[in-house]
């Protein structure tokens, strides 16, 4: 098979998809992130393979169905007829951020569980936005007689005390008061921006990674944060981290001294500028 030459890498493929906020693919661009790991993965087969499910969500459903009756026929058909939930048994693998193996295995964590959950949901008209809570992504849906939140890793609905429970580790980890509490809720309520969903995605690939010290997986998921937010500097320093722990000295002191040149005032400059000496003597 010949290669187009023409035709578009794989990063500037994600280029061309993230370039806009207002016309930003979300869920085209959750799946190409797996092209990393399936170079040869046809995205739009994976969003015709949505679009099918859609399809027979959308036959099980009235046209006359309100609002929270296609809630309630979307939780069955996801949860229960197609049996998606969180993956208990291995919660960092990083499959369960590659929407393609999500819809094989039907296992994921809960943002990918939720593109897939906001795909369909929107597909049946329903206003569906998704959440940064700490730690948990979730899912809101506002309904004309308010709004409900779901726990994509479950399907559970979760009221006002919930999710004050699960904010309240969160607040003491980060020094917070219990007078925060309902500033904080409220924040975490709001929607997250696609740009930044896709961000999280992205930095929770980036943490396994760096955990398991993949080098050649987290320069590639840093390729993409960077391409995404080009002026999130500390990403240039992680990736130049990376790179030079896989032995590319050169580009890695490039992103790091790019790191020093728009963080001057970031409290690991020194370190950085010791790094970043050593790589040069290392290449001397």
């Amino acid at each position: 098979m010949q290669i187009d030459p023409k035709a578009p890498t794989l990063l500037e493929y994600f280029a061309l998809l993230v370039q806009s906020d207002e016309q930003f693919p979300l869920l085209e661009a959750a799946v190409s992130i797996a092209q990393d790991e399936y170079p040869d993965l046809v995205v739009q087969q994976v969003l015709d393979e949505v679009d099918r499910l859609l399809g027979r969500l959308r036959r099980r459903v009235a046209k006359e169905a309100s609002e929270l009756e296609r809630l309630r026929a979307l939780n069955k058909f996801f949860f229960r007829d197609l049996g998606f939930a969180g993956n208990l048994n291995d919660y960092y693998d990083a499959g369960n951020s590659y929407l393609n193996a999500v819809l094989r295995t039907r296992r994921g964590i809960p943002i990918s569980l939720a593109l897939l959950w906001m795909e369909l949901a929107d597909g049946l008209g329903l206003n569906v936005r998704g959440l940064g809570f700490p730690g948990h992504f979730m899912v809101r849906v506002d309904l004309q007689r308010g709004q409900v939140v779901i726990d994509p890793f479950t399907g559970e609905s979760l009221g006002r005390e919930q999710l004050s429970e699960r904010l309240e580790p969160w607040l003491r980890r980060a020094g917070r008061s219990a007078d925060d509490l309902a500033l904080s809720g409220a924040l975490h309520l709001q929607a997250m921006p696609p740009r930044e969903i896709i961000a999280r995605m992205l930095r929770n690939l980036k943490e396994i990674h760096r955990t398991q010290q993949d080098w050649q997986r987290l320069v590639a998921v840093q390729d993409r944060l960077i391409v995404l937010l080009p002026h999130a500097w500390g990403e240039y320093r992680d990736r130049g981290i990376a790179l030079a722990a896989q032995g590319s000295i050169r580009p890695a002191m490039r992103d790091l001294e790019c790191y020093l040149a728009h963080a001057d005032r970031a409290p690991d400059t020194g370190a950085v500028a010791d790094r970043i000496s050593q790589l040069r003597r290392a290449i001397n």
